[in-house]
């Protein structure tokens, strides 16, 4: 190359550098919680403080679980039905109040709906609910595709089955002592994963995510669990981390650290990862302060929490 080409070469990079044409990369901001009653805490302020909380974070996309108003304000008296219920109806005016235009109810089968909202165009490609015969999924789960700006995001919604006992068991009691729940989660899991990524991307190659409340913890956090090895607490996230291309998220960013997602104390809600999705994160944090600092409501009758029994879980990824 001659130095005459070369010298106008390396103008016209200055130039680009000066006038802002040159490419920077994208910045991606994601932002789950599970909201405890569609934000039961915040819903008599009008969700002001709910508002300003995601404002500041921010995010691009935000997943939400228990995305449904339930409970009438200050109270534990449930709402008639949709008559009553703001959300999930009312999503649209809520996620625009925070600078979000597209949202889509991703998963919802009974009272305890997930929900995307985004900054960027929502497809939702599949709400899961179960086969109709052997297989409930009984808070259903979502696909949805996120379009941000041609790179398409695939995220899967998961709010699984809470109980310690498996779901319509008629002696309860027996069922829980047998972990029950559990076994019923980790079907439930396993059916969730067979209808997205292990259907359509089971190398993981593609950009993926898999975000919610499994109500199930991690044989990686046993070192401060302590449970038997053989608990079968353990399935759910077994099964994930066996037989799927996930990673986990906050393990990977904090080894050796136990990062609570709820006010008991425990880890049971989860980011996973592809390997493309996850070689481009920049940060991840469970956020336990501000708006986001958890406290029990001590009125009797009220067995809730301000302004959620988890914690929101934010992450950045750069493209």
């Amino acid at each position: 190359m001659n130095k005459t080409i070369r010298f106008l070469l390396s103008c016209m990079t200055a130039v680009m550098l000066l006038t802002g044409c040159a490419e920077k990369p994208a910045t991606l901001k994601v932002l789950y919680w599970n909201v405890q009653n569609g934000m039961w805490a915040d819903q008599g302020n009008n969700y002001d403080n709910f508002v300003e909380f995601v404002a500041s974070e921010d995010p691009d996309i935000c997943v939400w679980a228990e995305a449904e108003s339930r409970y009438r304000t200050d109270t534990s008296v449930k709402m008639a039905g949709c008559e009553e219920a703001y959300l999930p109806y009312n999503w649209d005016m809520l996620a625009r109040r925070y600078g979000h235009q597209y949202v889509c109810i991703a998963g919802k089968r009974d009272t305890f709906p997930q929900v995307v909202t985004s900054k960027y165009p929502i497809r939702i490609v599949s709400r899961i609910n179960g086969n109709g015969e052997d297989i409930v999924v009984v808070h259903g789960a979502g696909h949805v595709e996120v379009d941000v700006d041609g790179e398409i995001i695939n995220i899967v919604t998961v709010h699984t089955y809470p109980f310690k006992y498996a779901y319509l068991a008629e002696d309860t009691k027996a069922s829980a002592a047998e972990n029950g729940g559990d076994v019923f989660r980790a079907a439930e899991m396993k059916y969730i994963c067979e209808q997205t990524i292990l259907e359509q991307d089971p190398e993981g190659k593609g950009n993926w995510m898999m975000v919610g409340d499994f109500n199930a913890v991690s044989r990686v956090d046993n070192w401060h669990l302590g449970r038997p090895e053989d608990d079968k607490a353990f399935l759910l996230n077994d099964y994930v981390r066996s037989q799927t291309p996930y990673i986990d998220l906050m393990e990977k960013w904090y080894p050796g650290e136990y990062q609570k997602s709820t006010f008991s104390g425990r880890r049971i809600d989860f980011v996973y990862l592809t390997e493309p999705l996850f070689d481009k994160v920049t940060g991840a944090r469970t956020i336990h302060d501000g708006f986001a600092t958890t406290h029990r409501d001590t009125r009797e009758g009220i067995n809730f929490c301000h302004p959620s029994d988890h914690y929101p879980i934010a992450f950045t990824m750069e493209f």
